[in-house]
Order: structure tokens, then sequence, then C-alpha cells
């Protein structure tokens, strides 16, 4: 298949029945494989503390199983525009599944904290490719009318993993110790890779593009400065910081300018590692703004929840992943139908009437207190995920519609890169809130607050929340559906002929 194939299959009418079976077995396959890695990403939360006491390890000590995550996905997102550019479709597909599955295997049979961690790092090197691999894929073969069908599906991936992780967590460790999660999970993740060798297609033309390797170092240092730097700040609201935040947030902030600049020098020649160009169209700009609020409300609130629950109520952490369940499944349970209701109507109204709706869900939160009622609770987050469900389908169609078909792959890249950096920057703002909070209400430290410190501390995160939520409902006025992708080769100063 040629790259003109490809734009066309991407933009115009059906494709044969042959290529639309092929299209629709890489696009399950590929849908598959994202579902596992979501849920080895969410099940490992409820598992560090069992993981802290068996390996007799600190509470900072234990945070790197999931920093360390979080630190290679920033790193490895944003060099995924140039691997799916220059590899074939089924070769990256190998390559994500083979690293996650070895990683799995080094976590599960890991002798020592070291290695365990390790494990963890390989594991997000395989997890970081496959959902702008995914994304990237359902571009290249989706027409722009039916795109919401299936990032609707897409959106149930990425909603009920992470709701059904930490209940199959929780149910897991009650069976067995902390190893039973990686050895559950190796045999799924072996399953998907030998189908993935017998079955996913080739379904893009690789082309011969440059590595630029300073790039891939501004990036590393960049990305994954600011990533620790900001989980660092909120580590440091809670008096358990690596080290001070602004060594990080410097260091990564000089990186990510260096990087920026070398990208805007290297795409006026079709070889920068992530083409920023793609925020030449408005409403792939407007989206990922909103994107950013949507994410950083998101992670704040999911660290918020099992906190306040935990802490404040004395919940039991498998009651609280049942708790947490239903609005994960709900969520997920919209994204078809939130999807041809995009394809009929577009994104205005779907994304404002859910801006609403998740701005009062968090005001409600707002009024959580030491005497709230558990089925409070429970509506509240199922309200808030319904409302997210009718968000996030039609962002991310708006954002990646907006490009034309040679910016795909950088436009999942860039997508990917800032769901790291704002769910660190959510995350952190929120454990920030919660420690002032928990001192304002008189604890010398957030690991000796009392109940009623930390309800008062998860007021007040609630309440920053609540309030960044507003900015989503003036951003859902600007956002707009393409009908077709908003930059030309003009506008994007003569981009040269791919060989």
């Amino acid at each position: 298949m040629t790259n003109n194939a490809v734009e066309t299959s991407a933009t115009s009418g059906a494709p044969d029945p042959a290529t639309a079976r092929r299209n629709r077995v890489a696009i399950v396959l590929l849908l598959a494989a994202v579902f596992v890695v979501f849920l080895n990403e969410t099940t490992m939360s409820v598992a560090v503390p069992e993981i802290m006491e068996d390996l007799r390890i600190s509470p900072s000590q234990g945070q790197w199983l999931t920093t360390a995550f979080a630190l290679t996905l920033a790193v490895v997102i944003p060099v995924t525009g140039f691997l799916l550019e220059r590899l074939t479709t089924r070769t990256v597909f190998i390559t994500a599944m083979t690293l996650f599955s070895a990683g799995t295997l080094i976590a599960a049979t890991a002798p020592g904290f070291g290695v365990l961690v390790a494990g963890r790092v390989v594991q997000a090197s395989g997890t970081g490719i496959m959902m702008p691999l995914l994304m990237t894929t359902v571009l290249t073969l989706v027409p722009l009318s039916d795109r919401g069908r299936i990032m609707g599906r897409i959106s149930i991936v990425m909603s009920v993993a992470p709701a059904i992780g930490p209940a199959v967590s929780g149910l897991v460790l009650q069976l067995t110790a902390w190893r039973g999660l990686f050895w559950v999970m190796l045999p799924i993740a072996l399953l998907m890779l030998v189908v993935g060798i017998a079955r996913v297609p080739n379904v893009s033309e690789p082309r011969k593009v440059p590595l630029d390797v300073l790039s891939v170092i501004l990036s590393a240092f960049g990305f994954s400065g600011v990533v620790f730097g900001l989980s660092n700040l909120g580590l440091a609201a809670e008096g358990k910081a690596m080290m001070p935040s602004w060594i990080p947030l410097v260091i990564g902030g000089v990186g990510l300018a260096l990087f920026i600049w070398r990208q805007l020098v290297l795409q006026r020649r079709d070889a920068a590692l992530l083409d920023l160009r793609t925020f030449r169209a408005r409403s792939f700009t407007v989206s990922i703004l909103f994107f950013v609020i949507l994410m950083a409300v998101l992670f704040g609130v999911v660290i918020l929840f099992p906190i306040y629950l935990e802490r404040g109520l004395a919940i039991d952490t498998l009651v609280i992943g049942l708790t947490l369940l239903p609005g994960g499944l709900v969520m997920g349970l919209l994204g078809p139908l939130v999807g041809r209701l995009y394809d009929r109507y577009g994104p205005a109204p779907l994304v404002l009437p859910g801006s609403i709706v998740m701005s009062a869900a968090i005001w409600a939160m707002t009024f959580f207190g030491p005497d709230t009622q558990l089925w409070f609770v429970l509506v509240t987050h199922v309200v808030l995920s319904l409302a997210l469900g009718f968000l996030f389908t039609p962002i991310f169609t708006t954002a990646t519609s907006a490009l034309p078909p040679h910016l795909y792959s950088h436009g999942s890249a860039t997508i990917g890169t800032v769901q790291q950096v704002a769910g660190a920057a959510g995350t952190a703002a929120f454990i920030a809130l919660l420690a002032v909070g928990t001192a304002a209400a008189g604890a010398p430290t957030a690991e000796t607050a009392t109940p009623e410190q930390v309800i008062a501390g998860a007021h007040l995160a609630f309440i920053g929340g609540a309030v960044l939520s507003l900015f989503a409902i003036v951003a859902a006025f600007f956002v707009r559906k393409p009908v077709a992708p908003e930059l030309t080769d003009e506008q994007l100063e003569a981009r040269p002929a791919m060989h």
C-alpha cells in the first residue's frame, strides 16, 4: 500500500471488502493490546503498600514503582512519532508487546526492589508505544465520517481498564502475593504477542526519516524532568520529596525549551522528531488545551478519591475499588453511543453539557465530609464519569481529525505526551492542596494527619479541582468539528515529497 493510498482511505470512500476485513482485524487486535497494558498500569497502584512491606522499603522508594513508569512513558512517547513513520505497523506492535511481556516477566521474578523497578521500566517502554500506535492506525484507516464511532471504542479501553484495575488488583492480592499480579498478566501479554505475530497486518508503508539524536536527548531531559519535577512537587507537599522540586523542573524546562526550538528548526525540512506544526490546526490546539484540563482534573480526582475514602472514612481498599468500578464502566459503555452522536451532530452538543455536568459533580465533591454516606460518593463519581464519557471521545476525535494524514503519528505522540505531563501536573496540584489543607487543619505531617484533618485537606483539593473545571466550560465554547484537515501544504511551508 502506498502512502497516497493510505491517505485516500482515511479521507474518502469505503475500502474493498478484503481491505475492510484487514482493517477491522488490525483495530480489534490493537484495542485488545491497549486494554491489557492499560489494565496493568492501574493494578499496580493498589499493590504498592504490600510491595513496600514485603521488600522492606520506604515510601519514597516505593514511589519509584509509579514514578519510574511515568518517567519512561515521558521519554518513550515523544519518540513514537519517528517509530511509526520508520517501521511497519506489525513491527511496532511486536516490539511493543515483546517489551511489555519481557518487563512483566522481569517484575514477576524480581529478587529485589531494583530489578522490580527495572521490570516496570521495560513494561513502560512497551506501554508507551501502544496508544500512539492505535491512534495512528485508526486515523490512517478510518474515514472522517466514521471516526467518532471508532474513537468511542477507544474510550471503552481507556475507561474500563482503569476502572476494573483496582478491583482486579484487590481480588488478586486477597488470593496471593503481589507477584501474582504479574503472573496473571504475563500469559495474557504473551497471548497478545503470539496473536499479533500471526494476525496483525501492515496497514501503512514506512518511509525513511532521519532520527535526530539531539532531539531524543533533549526530549528525554525535557519531558522526564518536567514529569519528575511535578511528581516530586506533590511528594514535597507531603514531606516525602526525593530532592528539591526546582532542580528537575529547571532541568526539564530548559531541556523542553531547547527541544521545542530544535523541532521548529527541523520541521522546516520535514525532519522533526515531534512535528509541532500540528498546533497550527486550530481545532487541534483548542482540543489539546481542553484535554490538558480534563487530564489534570481526572488524575487529581483519581488520586484524591482513594485517599479521602481510605484515610478519611476508613473504608477497605477492596470496597474502594468496587465503589469506583461503576463510574469507569459507565464511562466506557458510553463510548460507542457518544461516538455515533459525534459523527452525526459534532462535538458542540456533547462537550458543553459534559463540561457543565463535570464541573457540577466536582463542586458536589466539595461537600464531602466525615459523615458523608458511601452512596453519595458513589453517585457523585458515576455522574463525573458520565460527564467525562461525553468529553473524551469528542475531544480526541476533533483534535486528530484536524490534521492531514502525514501528521497523524506526530499528533498521536503529542496527545500521549500531553497526557503524561497534564496528569503529573494534576496529581501534583491536588496532592499539594491536600497537604496544605491538612497542615492548615493542624496536622504536623501528612503521615500523622487524623481522619478529620485528611478530610479538611481533601476539601481544599476538591475546591481547587472545581475551580479548574470552570475553565473547561469556557473551552467547550471553542470546540468545533473539522469537516476536513485544517492544514494545507502551503501552511506547512511546502512539505517535501515523501519517497
